[in-house]
C-alpha cells in the first residue's frame, strides 16, 4: 500500500495522508515527479513500460512517479530513478525545469502537483540494477525521435508538454 502526503494548490502540506487508488479529496493534490535524464549528446533516457503495467503497457516515458509520505520532490526523483532504471543520480546534477498543478490532459483531470526534473548524466544504464520490474527497456533518444513516438501514439500522452519546452 502506497501512502502519499496531500497538499493545497499552493503546495502547502495539509498533514493529511492519502492511500494510492482512493479518490483524492476535492481541492487537494499529491506530489508527482517526472525525471528527464539528458546526456552530453543532448539525448534523453526514455524507458518502455513493462507489458504487465496496468496503465500504458509497452509505451515509452520518462522516469517518474508519486512522492511517498515524507518525501520531498528531489527525494522522490532520486528514488524513482533508482527503482525504475537502476541509476543513482547525484542531487547536484538536477534541477526543476517546470511545474504543473491540477492539470487536465485529454479531458482527464489530475489532482497532482508535477515537478519536472532535468538531470545531467553520462554513466551506464543497467536495468538489472533497478529495484522494480516496471521498465522493459531503456534507450537514449533525441527530442525529434521522441516527437515521432508521441505522434505515433507510442509515448505516454501525458508527456507531450516536454516536447513543447524550449531550451531543454
Amino acid at each position: 500500500m502506497e501512502i502519499w502526503d496531500l497538499y493545497t494548490e499552493k503546495r502547502e502540506p495539509t498533514g493529511k495522508e492519502h492511500i494510492r487508488g482512493e479518490e483524492i479529496p476535492q481541492g487537494l493534490y499529491h506530489l508527482v515527479v517526472h525525471v528527464w535524464i539528458r546526456n552530453r549528446k543532448g539525448e534523453y533516457l526514455i524507458s518502455q513500460r513493462s507489458e504487465d503495467r496496468p496503465a500504458f503497457p509497452l509505451m515509452w516515458e520518462c522516469v517518474g512517479g508519486s512522492a511517498l509520505k515524507g518525501e520531498d520532490s528531489l527525494s522522490a526523483a532520486l528514488r524513482e530513478t533508482k527503482e525504475e532504471v537502476g541509476i543513482k543520480l547525484s542531487p547536484e546534477n538536477g534541477k526543476v525545469i517546470y511545474s504543473m498543478i491540477g492539470r487536465v490532459v485529454h479531458g482527464v483531470k489530475f489532482s497532482d502537483i508535477v515537478d519536472v526534473w532535468l538531470f545531467e548524466y553520462d554513466g551506464p544504464v543497467n536495468l538489472e540494477l533497478a529495484t522494480t520490474k516496471e521498465v522493459a527497456q531503456a534507450l537514449w533518444m533525441n527530442k525529434a525521435k521522441m516527437k515521432d513516438l508521441f505522434y505515433e501514439g507510442k509515448l505516454v500522452n501525458t508527456l507531450g508538454y516536454f516536447l513543447e519546452l524550449e531550451n531543454v
